[in-house]
């Protein structure tokens, strides 16, 4: 496993990170905690997950296989949708009890997607006045957000961030083989995380399998491609033990790719990537949680 820095937090992290949405997908419980346990077996120490994953049951899945020490072996995050700092509170202690943990190291503000998520979050009784309370309580160690829509609903995150002096820890975004082409988070936002020392997490590098289906890269051609960006983690959906070993593979077998090779496999993508086709977390309504429930924001 390679393993990198998380922005300016100093705190090490595996280079592949275990996607928490899919780990909720194998129909045996028993099943998933070995993925789970597999993983951190083989030096994957990033765990990720959500609230609302499952209506709750990764996250079950998850603090049943963090047992019996794994949990001291991990680098555990989570999200809420909360909007609000009653909601944002609720669910918080509703991750912490699921995860059977009384800390996360890493919570997230998830699916930033719309541009007034920013401003109900920082406005007085929003989400963010919970998660600094919890930090102060030592119910997180760090406060990251997420998005997949729009690289300007990012930006627009993070320049309201600024005007309340506030600084995140970690960015979650799309990051991919044909994101360069289309409403491009590695061309418009990643740039600013470097240079703010943010963590960068990355995610669908191959949009749920859909970017695969375009026969432009390979699994294993997706991952290292977003690997050979100045991501902290590659999160990947992991939802058997094949995919587990293709994501240990790809981590084996990663080296920084030339410019040489990333141009003419940029060239390969370019023509599927027009439109956001296999990008559909962008261009429809898909992957919107919160737009399916949106009680769940408060």
């Amino acid at each position: 496993m390679l393993y990198r820095t998380l922005g300016r937090t100093g705190e090490e992290v595996s280079l592949i990170g275990l996607g928490g949405y899919h780990i909720g997908d194998p129909p045996d419980e028993a099943e998933a905690i070995r993925i789970i346990r597999k993983a951190i077996d083989h030096g994957v120490t990033f765990m990720d997950n959500c609230w609302d994953y499952h209506d709750g049951g990764s996250e079950i899945r998850m603090g049943k296989a963090l047992r019996d020490g794994y949990r001291e072996k991990v680098f555990l995050m989570t999200k809420i949708d909360g909007r609000t700092k009653e909601a944002a509170a609720q669910q918080l202690d509703e991750s912490l009890r699921r995860l059977q943990t009384d800390r996360i190291d890493l919570l997230q503000h998830h699916e930033i997607i719309r541009l007034e998520d920013p401003d109900r979050i920082f406005a007085e009784g929003g989400a963010h006045e919970a998660l600094l309370e919890a930090r102060q309580a030592g119910k997180i160690r760090y406060i990251g957000f997420t998005g997949h829509k729009d690289p300007l609903v990012h930006l627009r995150m993070l320049e309201i961030a600024e005007k309340y002096n506030f600084r995140f820890d970690a960015v979650q975004m799309p990051l991919n083989v044909m994101d360069a082409h289309f409403r491009s988070f590695q061309n418009r936002v990643l740039p600013l995380l470097i240079e703010e020392q943010i963590g960068v997490l990355g995610m669908k590098s191959m949009g749920g399998k859909i970017i695969l289906e375009s026969k432009a890269a390979t699994p294993i051609e997706c991952l290292h491609y977003a690997m050979n960006l100045p991501t902290s983690v590659v999160i990947t959906g992991i939802d058997s033990l094949p995919i587990l070993d293709q994501a240990l593979e790809a981590a084996r077998t990663f080296r920084p790719m030339t410019a040489a090779e990333v141009n003419a496999l940029l060239q390969r993508t370019a023509g599927a990537a027009a439109e956001g086709r296999y990008e559909r977390f962008k261009t429809s309504s898909m992957f919107d949680g919160t737009a399916l429930s949106p009680q769940w924001l408060g």
